[in-house]
C-alpha cells in the first residue's frame, strides 16, 4: 500500500495562505495546519489541528492528526517505519486482507493458464502475494528483494515448501545487469511505484525484451501537480477517514504507521520512496515501451484507492 509521497512537490507561502480568508470550517484549519506542518511550524500546526478536531471530533483524521502532531511537538518527529509493529499490525488486517486475497487469487489465475511456467517477481517482499498464489507447474522461479529481512522471511517460506528458486537481495535496477534470460510471466505487485518516472521506459523495455507477458498490481491514483492543492487534501481526508475506520481502536496502526504516512504527504523535506500514478498511465507507459495487448481490471477497492491488475502482452 501506501509507504510515502506520490506526488510532486510545489512550495507555496504559509503565511500568506493563511491569511487570504478567515477560517471557519474544521476543513480548513485542517488544511493550513498541513500547510503549517510542511513550513516547519509543528506549534501552529498542532493548534490547527486541535481546532479542527475541537469542531469535527467525529473526525477520525483530525481528532488522530491533532493527536500526532502534539506527540511531534514534544518529542520530534520520527520516520515511517520506525514502529515496525504498528505496520505490521497493519499490512495484516483491515482491508488489507481483502485486498492481498484478491490479488493472489488474480495471478492464481494467471499461472493456471500455463503448463509449465517460469516466473520473476519483482519486489516479492515476504511472499504476501506470491505464496498464496502458487501453482504445482511454476517450474522455474527467481525473487527480487531489496529488503534483507524481507527477502530472508520469504526464503524461509519457500524452503519450507521445498520449492527449487532463485533468490536476488537487491533492486529491479541492479538485477538487469546480471540477468539476460527470458520468462513466461514477470510481475510486480505495489513495487514499481518505488521507480522514479525518470528511470520507468529503460526498465520497461527490458521487461519487455526478458518477459513474454507482465502483470503490474498497482493502484489508480489520480495525478496531483501541487502537493497542497485542495483536491489533493480533500482526495487525502476522504480516503484516511475511510482507511482509519478500518482500525477504530487501533492508536498502534493509527500513531505509528497511518497518519505519520499521511503527513509525510505534505513534507517537502521527506524523500520520496514511492511515486503512485493513474492505471491509464501505467498502461499509456507499457504501450511505448513496445507491449502491444495491455489490458486492466480491477480487484479490490480499497481505501486508499482501487487496485487494478494491468496484464500486458507482446
Amino acid at each position: 500500500m501506501v509507504r510515502a509521497e506520490p506526488f510532486q512537490e510545489e512550495c507555496c507561502d504559509c503565511t500568506e495562505a493563511r491569511t487570504i480568508s478567515p477560517v471557519t470550517e474544521a476543513k480548513e484549519y485542517f488544511h493550513h495546519s498541513l500547510l503549517a506542518f510542511g513550513h516547519g511550524e509543528v506549534r501552529l500546526a498542532a493548534e490547527l489541528a486541535a481546532k479542527a478536531a475541537r469542531q469535527e471530533p467525529e473526525s477520525r483524521v483530525f481528532s488522530q492528526a491533532a493527536k500526532y502532531l502534539a506527540r511531534v511537538l514534544a518529542e520530534g518527529r520520527a520516520q515511517v517505519y520506525d514502529v515496525p509493529a504498528a505496520f505490521s499490525a497493519f499490512i495484516q488486517s483491515g482491508g488489507n486482507i481483502q485486498l492481498y486475497e484478491a490479488v493472489s487469487s488474480a495471478l492464481r489465475r494467471v499461472y493456471q493458464e500455463y503448463d509449465s511456467l517460469s516466473l520473476l517477481d519483482i519486489g516479492a517482499g515476504d511472499g504476501r502475494a506470491l505464496l498464496p498464489a502458487l501453482t504445482a507447474n511454476v517450474v522455474r522461479l527467481e525473487v527480487i528483494e531489496p529488503s534483507a529481512a524481507m527477502l530472508g522471511a520469504l526464503r524461509y517460506a519457500l524452503d519450507e515448501c521445498r520449492l527449487p528458486y532463485c533468490a536476488f537481495n537487491g533492486t529491479l535496477q541492479q538485477f538487469t545487469q546480471h540477468s539476460k534470460d527470458q520468462r513466461e510471466v514477470i510481475q510486480a505487485t505495489f513495487s514499481l511505484q518505488s521507480v522514479h518516472p525518470a528511470e520507468r521506459p529503460a526498465l520497461f523495455r527490458w521487461l519487455r525484451a526478458h518477459g513474454r507477458r507482465l502483470l503490474i498490481v498497482e493502484f489508480d491514483v489520480p495525478q496531483f501537480t501541487e502537493m497542497y492543492a485542495p483536491e489533493h487534501v480533500q482526495y487525502v481526508l476522504e480516503r484516511y477517514e475511510r482507511g482509519l475506520a478500518e482500525y477504530p481502536d487501533d492508536d498502534l496502526v493509527a500513531q505509528g504507521f497511518l497518519i505519520p504516512v499521511m503527513f509525510g504527504y505534505f513534507d517537502p523535506t521527506a524523500e520520496r520512496t514511492n511515486y503512485e500514478q493513474p492505471i491509464r498511465t501505467w498502461m499509456e507507459q507499457l504501450q511505448e515501451a513496445g507491449f502491444t495487448q495491455v489490458t486492466a481490471h480491477s480487484l479490490s477497492d480499497y481505501w486508499w484507492a482501487t487496485a487494478f491488475l494491468i496484464d500486458a502482452r507482446h
